[in-house]
């Protein structure tokens, strides 16, 4: 009896094998290694150095391959232990990729299917937590729901893997060999410098986060600063640094979204970094004329987001990032962006990719939250680590393969057709 099921598990490891062989036919090089359930081994190319293992911890796992929505049975796989991933995360991204965009004839899906006739049922797994929001889309109440979802989660979980400032955008190199709090300071710096702020001025951080370039812009530059973001505990975090810093009478941060305020032409300058991704595309002209609204005449507003490269269309189902990462969260391309800025009355003096800078600070972020495992797992649990981890080398893979950029775009609201700009850049440099 014993010998019996011995022999048919290895002929189910076998079949799976002959499976993830014909479905990798084509995939070249293969930098990876497989690994089975029962210790059966499947090793990289010849001449390939292996970069990570794929360990497929259940045979239900490669019914994932087959399904229609790849993407989000992929990830859920991977955060739910069907399949672990040890070694570079960020190299798994060109075989995901490739798997993703398979496609099969009716014939080929039947013989794939057949292989797969017989080798196991999906194992119990956690109730599902894919968040459910109410409400309308993009509305002041969803909004604050979903960024609670996100940056509510710990602020003692957010400290494992971001500089010391706590900034959670993209950092400014001025080499590779940067590290991360450096390169975090270079670009507070580099968006002081841009919006060109002087002692005595009024700045607005829109979607302030955790307070770092509102206390960087006061401290170094001597602005009066407010910063507004609808995540509590950032709020919270965020007015604990300014009372330790001895800074109340210089720069503050309060509870609001950016729709709250009505305060025409309060502020000499705006910032906002990192906060257009959740505007969603159907309320741009709201969000740019709101800012406008704000800037006094010959004010400047720097916009600093996520865009879409333009070459690619908007996904048509949502994708694991939508679902489990930034619920509501919409990227479109600059020229939409621009669009909606130069509508409302916006005039365009700059704009600037920073992709390879987002591609190296993602890096940095899963280094560090991977050296971390234990006490994140502690802090949140196993599938929020594994969610955080997949989302930070995915995103580190579209950055660095042009599929997403990151603008940096300087607008100003003229003063009667004069900008109040210098003729030249120098001065950032």
């Amino acid at each position: 009896m014993a010998e019996h099921a011995r022999k048919c598990a290895d002929e189910v490891a076998q079949t799976a094998l002959r499976f993830l062989q014909e479905l990798l036919t084509g995939y070249h090089p293969r930098d990876f290694a497989v690994e089975l359930w029962d210790g059966t081994a499947w090793g990289p190319e010849k001449g390939q150095f292996r970069r990570f293992t794929w360990k497929i911890n259940h045979p239900e796992a490669l019914r994932t391959l087959m399904r229609a929505r790849r993407e989000i049975s992929l990830g859920e796989a991977y955060i739910y232990r069907e399949f672990d991933l040890d070694g570079d995360l960020q190299a798994v991204f060109p075989i995901a990729e490739y798997l993703m965009g398979k496609s099969w004839s009716f014939r080929e899906r039947l013989r794939l299917g057949r292989l797969l006739v017989g080798v196991g049922s999906r194992p119990s797994r956690p109730q599902a937590t894919r968040p459910q929001f109410e409400g309308r889309r993009h509305s002041t109440t969803r909004d604050r729901e979903t960024a609670g979802y996100h940056y509510d989660v710990s602020n003692d979980f957010y400290a494992l893997w971001l500089d010391k400032s706590m900034i959670y955008s993209c950092a400014y190199f001025q080499t590779p060999d940067d590290d991360l709090s450096t390169a975090q300071e270079q670009k507070l710096d580099y968006v002081c410098r841009k919006l060109r702020l002087k002692p005595g001025e009024r700045l607005l951080d829109i979607g302030c986060g955790w307070g770092g370039l509102v206390l960087y812009a006061a401290r170094k530059y001597g602005v009066w600063a407010r910063g507004i973001t609808v995540s509590e505990r950032q709020v919270e975090f965020a007015q604990r640094r300014i009372q330790q810093e001895g800074l109340s009478g210089q720069c503050e941060v309060r509870l609001l979204d950016y729709r709250e305020l009505e305060e025409s032409g309060a502020y000499d300058k705006l910032s906002s970094v990192g906060m257009v991704e959740h505007v969603g595309e159907s309320k741009l002209h709201e969000y740019f004329a709101r800012a406008f609204e704000l800037l006094r005449p010959g004010g400047i507003f720097l916009n600093h987001g996520i865009g879409r490269a333009g070459n690619r269309p908007a996904p048509e189902q949502p994708t694991f990032t939508d679902v489990y990462v930034f619920p509501d969260g919409e990227l479109v391309p600059i020229a939409t962006m621009l669009k909606a800025a130069e509508e409302v009355g916006f005039e365009v003096r700059d704009v600037e990719n920073l992709r390879e800078h987002y591609a190296l600070t993602l890096s940095h972020w899963l280094r560090c939250l991977e050296a971390n495992a234990d006490k994140a797992r502690e802090l949140v649990d196993e599938v929020k680590y594994r969610i955080w981890r997949l989302y930070l080398a995915g995103s580190a893979h579209y950055f660095r393969t042009a599929k997403l950029d990151l603008y940096q775009t300087l607008l100003v609201k003229t003063d009667h057709g004069n900008s109040g700009l210098p003729l030249r850049r120098a001065d950032w440099y």
